[in-house]
């Protein structure tokens, strides 16, 4: 367990944004943190698993805490299927790798999504046709006011798109510790007509893709669009593809015919980084903050910024949209 006082969480949020916490304590354990939360007085408490989803635009006046729980179990196994547990801190990527490495299939499509294991079912992130909710078998939880373990299924969590029980009802309300996968041991589904992996595997000679292959293509795709946090402060896609009724889009549709959307149940997702680019701002920059040159869903902090200065960035982006498309961007950060 580590304490400090008056704490900068520059090196705690991939914006980079230097903003002080009253108190920061890191814990590696569930007994830890039940330990932390028996003794502690502050009633604000901020959990922070890799900082990637998070736009931090003021000091904290409480306490941070954040989860580097480690671990991997294996809790079932057949021939064809296997339940892997693992610790909440863990990075993300580096456990899709893990999987791969051992022959299973499930989380390919998920490659090189920045932060940690803990924070992926919060919002249900997703990529390249796969979400969460589709492999996620459970999660353990522990209540910050009784300080009981809780575990929540597949259905108890409520998941939507870059929604869960935990950002709604119980936002604030439970600390993840331990997240469990259902994936495929053998005969892989593999999930390839979705954004450019098709294109990425043609170029490649790959006409039959194993799971490595997927995992190889999404990680070129996303290096070749998407800045490194440790280079360029950012948070990944800052905004949610906008979902829209059939009639909407087609409203859209007739002024825009070349608009970029697929298919969501009853009603179409838009790409907002489509509507974004077209609008113009792809490469703009307004002093410490901009949007980056390649993909224009992504905001980036240049240094010695504010979080609020990504916020109004995103408020006149935001607008502009309203304006061109009467279609309403929703930020898929947290915005603390």
């Amino acid at each position: 367990m580590k304490r400090i006082n008056h704490a900068s969480l520059k090196p705690y949020n991939t914006f980079g944004f230097d903003v002080i916490a009253d108190e920061l304590i890191e814990f590696n354990s569930e007994e830890e943190l039940i330990s932390i939360l028996e003794k502690t007085n502050s009633s604000h408490k901020l959990i922070l698993g890799g900082g990637s989803n998070v736009c931090l635009t003021k000091n904290i006046d409480g306490l941070v805490l954040l989860n580097k729980i480690q671990g991997v179990e294996i809790t079932h196994k057949n021939e064809d299927q296997v339940t892997i547990a693992f610790g909440a801190g863990e990075n993300w990527h580096e456990m899709v790798l893990w999987t791969l490495d051992n022959g299973f299939g499930g989380l390919e499509n998920l490659s090189l999504i920045p932060g940690n294991i803990g924070t992926a079912p919060m919002q249900n992130i997703g990529a390249y046709g796969v979400e969460i909710k589709d492999v996620f078998e459970s999660l353990e939880a522990i209540d910050v006011k009784s300080l009981q373990k809780r575990t929540f299924s597949n259905d108890e969590c409520q998941f939507g798109y870059r929604e869960s029980v935990f950002k709604n009802i119980y936002k604030d309300q439970f600390i993840i510790t331990k997240v469990s996968f259902n994936l495929s041991a053998r005969n892989h589904k593999i999930k390839a007509d979705y954004g450019d992996i098709q294109k990425v595997l043609e170029e490649r000679g790959v006409t039959k893709p194993t799971i490595k292959d997927i995992s190889n293509a999404v990680i070129s795709i996303r290096q070749s669009k998407l800045p490194d946090p440790k280079e360029i402060g950012n948070s990944g896609s800052f905004f949610k593809n906008p979902v829209i009724s059939k009639v909407e889009f087609e409203e859209v549709k007739k002024n825009h015919p070349n608009v970029v959307a697929y298919p969501f149940g009853e009603e179409i997702k838009v790409s907002a980084g489509w509507l974004i680019d077209r609008a113009g701002w792809k490469g703009y920059r307004e002093g410490n903050v901009g949007v980056h040159g390649k993909q224009a869903l992504v905001l980036v902090h240049y240094g010695n910024g504010k979080g609020r200065e990504i916020i109004d960035l995103a408020q006149k982006i935001i607008q502009d949209i309203k304006d061109k498309y009467n279609i309403t961007l929703v930020p898929e950060v947290n915005i603390l």
